[in-house]
């Protein structure tokens, strides 16, 4: 009886839980079904962007992010999307300001910090405010936030303004410890992404790159809020080497912020601004809401498109996963908009560390192809460096960010012998049988031979001179110059841009007004993003599938968990490799 009303109390749990999901999906499909009337926006409103999560290039279409319900699937901010609000906004008379609340968990490239703050700058052409407040300001926090007319910090709060510093993982200690024996076949002296299996620190080439991309990227920050806060360079060097930050107070004192302040007397500040008595509550609008507004951008002729194909994750051959650019997929979008007489250009947004070298070339071949039909411009986010420059070489115009990391063309391959740790620790021996001497090659359970080491280096090799060989067309420079410059040697935007790696610097925006005005329709156009977002079911189940997975690597793992998905990023790398040192955190 006892088992019977256990079964009973089961099913009455699932058909609950069930229901749940049910009511989740039908509340989705009625928003999604309304989504298309435009949020009203009252007088007198102010834009509120949260920097609390991690900002990628495109974010997901999920009806149910507004409910705060346990499926909503919006754990990230579109670059894209916030860019569009941020110039909607400049336009809107009811939106008088925007108020950008920080948070340390703030996450994003410096060329995507560039472009959002590019797109504030603009935003304050129009006359109208914006305020920033923070309890903790990271480096790129700061960054950001120095385009305000008014920074608040919070009284028990801080800071960062010490300079920036890139953190690569090193495994060979882990390898050792486990008796793996790590393989290594690669080109070019700069191309340390096999150094975390060889080395316990950077080798000496690439500490050199790392630092000079390093201060490229802190000069060029430092020289942008000298402009924005009026304080000469000499002096943010001298705060930042002498580490003069160290209390919120400190900071007002050398006029990095305006105020040392609790929220609610931001919250006041803003009202004095708005010209509203004190017990009036501020109209604040989310992103996400704003999102749905109607628009005031114009927009241009239908029959005039410029097709921007996102492309944004490791490279690997197949269908496109979250952060994992699927060569099939792009190819396919590549076709698409090289077929479709309404678009005239394509833009090729690329933030990739790099990847695959054989899905590289594939999705090379059709930015050639598409660019004898109409003009295809690069737009280089974060990274476009080894594989993602792969992508771009082909392209009539390069254009990145100072603060973009590019560069990396060199090419690896990684076999791992784990006969020993099979062996001593877990007991376990191999044998096999094969028709002919080298039918086991590549295999992790044995040693590679001298002769096999032979072909897989010339393999490795031959990659090299396709990359450079093609790099070198593309940038319409001989080959023996370009390897000068290549040798897997990471460059910021601004040092590619200064070697010839890059023709332009600017962001998204600038690659479209190139693109549309080298197919001569820079007068009316449309932009249009591809690929497709997914409907909001399917986002739906991949998101629950994802969070479920993240979840259960955090549980298992705690605080490992990022270093064990490093590895399963490794289990991911299938033949040659044209790719950026992995997992390189920038602080």
């Amino acid at each position: 009886m006892l088992q019977f009303f256990k079964f009973v109390l089961a099913t009455i749990v699932g058909l609950f839980f069930f229901m749940l999901l049910m009511l989740v999906i039908f509340i989705g499909i009625g928003s999604a079904a309304s989504s298309g009337d435009p949020v009203k926006v009252e007088a007198n409103s102010v834009l509120k962007l949260k920097f609390d999560k991690p900002i990628v290039e495109r974010s997901k279409n999920d009806p149910l992010s507004e409910l705060n319900l346990p499926f909503g699937q919006q754990n990230n901010i579109g670059l894209i999307q916030l860019r569009e609000a941020i110039a909607n906004a400049k336009l809107d008379d009811n939106i008088k300001g925007i108020f950008l609340e920080m948070d340390m968990s703030m996450s994003g490239g410096y060329a995507t910090i560039e472009e959002i703050r590019n797109a504030l700058l603009d935003f304050k052409e129009s006359g109208k405010f914006i305020v920033a407040f923070g309890e903790y300001y990271t480096e790129k926090g700061y960054y950001l936030a120095s385009v305000a007319d008014s920074i608040y910090v919070h009284p028990v709060g801080g800071l960062e303004f010490n300079g920036i510093s890139a953190e690569m993982l090193f495994l060979k200690g882990t390898l050792d410890k486990l008796e793996i024996k790590p393989e290594v076949f690669k080109v070019g002296e700069y191309k340390s992404a096999v150094e975390p299996f060889l080395l316990e620190k950077m080798s000496e080439p690439s500490r050199e790159q790392t630092m000079s991309y390093l201060n490229s990227i802190n000069n060029f920050s430092l020289q942008n809020i000298s402009k924005t806060r009026n304080i000469p360079v000499s002096e943010l060097k001298k705060i930042e080497d002498s580490l003069l930050i160290r209390e919120p107070e400190d900071a007002l004192k050398y006029k990095l912020i305006t105020h040392v302040a609790y929220y609610d007397q931001v919250a006041s500040g803003i009202r004095r601004k708005l010209k509203i008595e004190e017990d009036k509550k501020i109209n604040f609008i989310g992103l996400s809401r704003y999102s749905k507004a109607e628009k005031k951008l114009t927009l241009g002729s239908a029959d005039n498109r410029i097709a921007v194909i996102v492309a944004s994750g490791d490279i690997q051959s197949g269908k496109n996963q979250d952060e994992v650019i699927g060569s099939e997929d792009i190819a396919e979008e590549l076709r698409k908009v090289r077929l479709d007489k309404k678009v005239k250009a394509v833009v090729l947004r690329i933030n990739s560390p790099g990847g695959s070298a054989l899905a590289s070339d594939v999705m090379w071949r059709e930015v050639i192809e598409t660019r004898k039909v109409k003009p295809v411009i690069a737009s280089m986010s974060d990274l476009a460096a080894s594989g993602g420059y792969y992508m771009a070489m082909g392209c009539d115009t390069i254009v990145a960010n100072p603060n973009t990391i590019t560069g990396s063309i060199g090419i690896f391959a990684v076999l791992f012998n784990v006969e020993n740790f099979l062996k001593n620790k877990l007991g376990i021996t191999t044998d096999n049988a094969e028709t002919s001497p080298y039918a086991d090659l590549g295999y992790p359970t044995h040693p590679v031979s001298e002769f096999e080491r032979k072909v897989i280096q010339t393999s490795v090799e031959r990659g090299y001179d396709i990359f450079t060989t093609k790099a070198a067309q593309g940038r319409d420079m001989p080959v023996e110059q370009l390897r000068k410059i290549a040798s897997g040697r990471v460059w910021s935007g601004l040092e590619a841009k200064e070697n010839g790696l890059v023709d332009i610097l600017g962001g998204l925006d600038d690659a479209i007004k190139i693109a549309a005005k080298s197919a001569k329709i820079d007068k009316d156009y449309r932009v249009r993003y591809y690929p497709a977002q997914k409907t909001f079911l399917e986002e739906l189940f991949t998101g629950m599938n994802d969070e479920a997975e993240a979840k259960l690597l955090e549980s298992q793992f705690g605080a490992m968990a990022p270093y064990v998905k490093s590895f399963q990023k490794i289990q991911r790398w299938e033949g040659i490799q044209a790719r950026l040192p992995f997992d390189v955190v920038f602080k």
